[in-house]
Parts: C-alpha cells; sequence; structure tokens
C-alpha cells in the first residue's frame, strides 16, 4: 500500500508538471505570436497605434502620405515635412532618439521599407515601387493590422518577414524556456516526490498500527488499542476499532465467566446426584423414597437451569416465540398476588397491590408476562426481612402500563445496581441456596420484558429497599 500511494504522489507530480510545462510553452508562443502581429519585434508597434489613432481622428486616410516623415524630416512626397520639430505622426518616437521622424537603422532599420495600404489591400503609401497597388492576400497575411474600435482599417506591410522574425525569436525563446523548465521541473519533481515518501510514510503509519493492532486481535490477543490520530477518518476508524475491540474483549470476558459460572450451576447438583447415588451404592444410605427426594431435588434444579439457558439463548437470537393475547393487567397481577400470598403469610411478610379502576388490556404472553411478574415477586420475597412489606403500584399512561415492585429490604449495593441484570449475579457471592437461584432470573425476566418492547429496570427507594420498574407498551399492541 506504501508503494501504491507513492506512485500515485508521483503519477500526480509528473502530470501536474508536464501540464504546467504545456501550458506555458501555449501561452508562451501565443504571446510571442501576438507580440509579433502587433509590431512589436520590429519596433512598429507604436507607429501602428499612431496610425489607428490619425484613422481614428479623420475617419479615412485622406492626405496620411503628407503626415509620414523619413528619417531625413522629409515626407514621401519629397517635400520638408512641417512636423520635423517631432511633430510628425508615428515616425518622430521611434528609435535611435532622432524626434523628427522614425529613424531607420543602418539606412533602412529593422522596418526596411514599408507600405500602408486601406482594408481592402489597396496601397495607399509606399516606399517599395515593386509591389502592385492591390497587395495579394499572401503579403496581407504578414502584415501589420491596424485596428480600429475593432475592426481592419488597414495593413502596415514591413520589408521583414513578421514570421520569419517570430520563429527566430520563439525558437530562441523556446529553447531558453525549455531548459529553464527542466531545471524547474526537476527540482520541483524532485522536493515532491520526496515530500511523496514522507507524507506516504505519515498518511500510511496509522494504517499500519491499525493493521497489525487487527492481526494481534484476530490471534486472540483483544487487548490491542491504537492511537485515534491520522486525520478525521482514520481517528473515526481507529475509535471504531477501538470500540470493536473492547466489546470482543468484554464479550470474552463474558463467555468465559458464563461457562464458568454454568459449569458451576451444574457441578453442585450433578455432585450431590452423585453422593446420595454412590451412598445408596455402597449402602451408606437404604434405597427408599426419602433418601431419593435430594436427588430427585438436584435433578429437578438441573432441569431448571437448562430451560432457563434455553430461554436465555432464544432470548438472545430474537428467536423466543411468543403467544400473544389481549390481557386485562389488573386481573392478571391480581391472580399472580393471590398465588404467591400463601408464602408471604409463611415469612410473615404483607403483600398490597394498588390500582387504577381500570387499565387498557395488554397485548402480551401471559406465561412469560407471569414468569417475570413471579420471578421479581419471589426476590423481594428473599430479600425482605419478617414484617416487611412488598407493594405493587399499577399505573396506565397513554401509552404504558407501568408496574413498579417495592420491597422494605436493605436495597442493593450501588456498586452492584449496574450488574444487576448480568447472566448467574447474585448479591451473596458465596452462591449459597437458601440465598438465591442460578442468577438467571432477573436476566431471562428483562429479556422477556424487552421481547414485548418494554423495559425492566431496578433502583434504589428513596425510602429505603429496592424497586423493580416494569414498564410495558399498548398501543400498536394493543
Amino acid at each position: 500500500m506504501r508503494l501504491r500511494l507513492f506512485l500515485s504522489f508521483a503519477l500526480i507530480t509528473i502530470i501536474t508538471l508536464v501540464v504546467l510545462a504545456v501550458v506555458i510553452q501555449n501561452n508562451t508562443q501565443t504571446t510571442i505570436t501576438s507580440f509579433a502581429k502587433s509590431g512589436g519585434f520590429l519596433g512598429a508597434d507604436r507607429i501602428v497605434n499612431q496610425l489607428a489613432a490619425y484613422y481614428q481622428e479623420n475617419g479615412s486616410w485622406d492626405d496620411v502620405s503628407s503626415q509620414l516623415t523619413l528619417g531625413s524630416g522629409q515626407n514621401f512626397n519629397g517635400q520638408k515635412s512641417e512636423n520635423s520639430q517631432g511633430q510628425g505622426m508615428g515616425m518622430g518616437q521611434g528609435r535611435g532618439g532622432y524626434r523628427s521622424g522614425y529613424m531607420l537603422m543602418g539606412g533602412q532599420g529593422m522596418l526596411g521599407e514599408f507600405t500602408l495600404a486601406d482594408a481592402d489591400g489597396v496601397v495607399l503609401v509606399t516606399e517599395n515601387t515593386s509591389l502592385p497597388e492591390n497587395l495579394p492576400n499572401d503579403i496581407l497575411e504578414n502584415a501589420l493590422p491596424i485596428k480600429v474600435d475593432g475592426h481592419i482599417a488597414g495593413f502596415l506591410v514591413t520589408e521583414n518577414n513578421i514570421l520569419d522574425l517570430t520563429d527566430v525569436i520563439s525558437n530562441n525563446l523556446s529553447l531558453a524556456l525549455n531548459e529553464s523548465l527542466l531545471i524547474t521541473v526537476l527540482i520541483s519533481g524532485g522536493i515532491a516526490l520526496a515530500l511523496a515518501v514522507v507524507l506516504a510514510q505519515f498518511l500510511i503509519r496509522p494504517v499500519s498500527r491499525l493493521t497489525s493492532a487487527a492481526d494481534q486481535v484476530s490471534r486472540g490477543d483483544l487487548s490491542q488499542r491504537v492511537p485515534e490520530s491520522g486525520g478525521a477518518e482514520l481517528e473515526k476508524l481507529a475509535s471504531t476499532f477501538n470500540r470493536m475491540a473492547e466489546s470482543l474483549e468484554e464479550s470474552h470476558q463474558v463467555r468465559k465467566a458464563m461457562t464458568a459460572d454454568i459449569a458451576h450451576e451444574l457441578r453442585n447438583p450433578l455432585s450431590v446426584q452423585k453422593a446420595n447415588l454412590e451412598a445408596i451404592q455402597d449402602g451408606v444410605y437404604p434405597l427408599t423414597l426419602e433418601t431419593l427426594q435430594p436427588i430427585i431435588q438436584q435433578n429437578i434444579l438441573l432441569n431448571k437451569l437448562v430451560e432457563d439457558l434455553r430461554t436465555l439463548a432464544l432470548a438472545d437470537t430474537n428467536s423466543l416465540a411468543l403467544e400473544r393475547t389481549h390481557v386485562d393487567f389488573i386481573s392478571f397481577v391480581q391472580k399472580i398476588c393471590e398465588n404467591v400470598q400463601p408464602q408471604f403469610d409463611a415469612g410473615e411478610l404483607q403483600l398490597r397491590f394498588e390500582h387504577p379502576a381500570e387499565c387498557p388490556k395488554i397485548f402480551l404472553d401471559p406465561g412469560r408476562i407471569n414468569q417475570v411478574v413471579y420471578n421479581l415477586l419471589q426476590n423481594s420475597l428473599r430479600h425482605t426481612p419478617p414484617d416487611g412489606m412488598v407493594e405493587l403500584s399499577l399505573k396506565c399512561s397513554e401509552n404504558h402500563a407501568i408496574l413498579e415492585i417495592r420491597d422494605t429490604g436493605d436495597g442493593i449495593p450501588e456498586e452492584l445496581l449496574p450488574m444487576i441484570f448480568e447472566r448467574f449475579f447474585r448479591a451473596d457471592q458465596s452462591r449459597a441456596r437458601d440465598k438465591g437461584g442460578t442468577g438467571l432470573g432477573l436476566t431471562i425476566a428483562r429479556r422477556l420484558v424487552e421481547a414485548h418492547q418494554g423495559s425492566l429496570t431496578a433502583a434504589n427507594h428513596p425510602e429505603g429497599g429496592a424497586v423493580f420498574t416494569l414498564t410495558l407498551p399498548f398501543g400498536a399492541y394493543a
């Protein structure tokens, strides 16, 4: 990739320099031709301008011959010009410093003999008696056009060929220009290529770090992170990679912990079953219904754990089948309370349910939501001391039914609140059986509620105890 990036920079640099050279060459050639066509190389540009001014002022070429002076101060009629003190047209401000007329270098100068013709090529003034009265097109093409208001008013024909002189100067100038361009291209190209190497290295460095980190992640090292630098897009890419790596690392840790938790949960009932069966096999315990009871209980626990894991797996993959029906939620919760009332009476706990007079029916799976509410009540039952109270409060808004289940226990330690719905989490880290179940109940409860497009949260009540809030929507589901 570094080589491709460098070659891209190099190609852009070469194309830019070539285009620059071509543009400079074309512009130079155009400028030279334009300057030549105006008579600049022959020193006739000022004469052309003055002739154009004469035509514009007089509206014609009448009497133009009396206004043109030679180097001797005479006009074309052989008479002394009245403008011999420098007032003559065109020639009087020429080269050589001669004020009364154009100073012809070497007798004829660069202009040599010249001819003035009108727009149709008809000769008006000439020093060259060999020319025809009507100039042909091939002569007019090499003549200097005299333009007035954007239109050609006449032509100034010089003895020296403009295009020949232009070619000589153009070739010499092009040679010098090409030499300068070559030096410029070599220097600027070298600098550009050096910068391309540096920039390619600078731009590729974040990508190289990202590639290396991704390779390490693919090998199992999920702790890899990359600096978030190198420009907006690369920073965004690095940030995305870091979040991905962090998520993978967290998932890996959760998977390891879950595997260990599952092994722990399975090992205990299996160990109890094995110990009891071996005791019966060795004759330590007699084979009676009483000695088989612990084995049956552990088997029931194993089946519950397997079923919980299956339910959780289905919920995680959105494969959990829900058998929804329209349910009167007030009657639904009242019935659950009636079913668990004996357990609360045995634990010397009060169970109270407050609700409005009526609430819209909710489209839900009665079995699954019964599992959720029952699990929350069992959780409150375990964590509420004798003479305590568990209160259910139902509120029905325009779009949701909100059921709060509050107990008067010790509440949830603040540092454990974020983990309360995690798999196999139990506040009692010893995992004593009399302190709780498998640690999957709250996790499954939240997944079941989320499958109903609802939510389940936990918090500590300001007056003490824990409060679980179950929110179920009706509307689109009612």
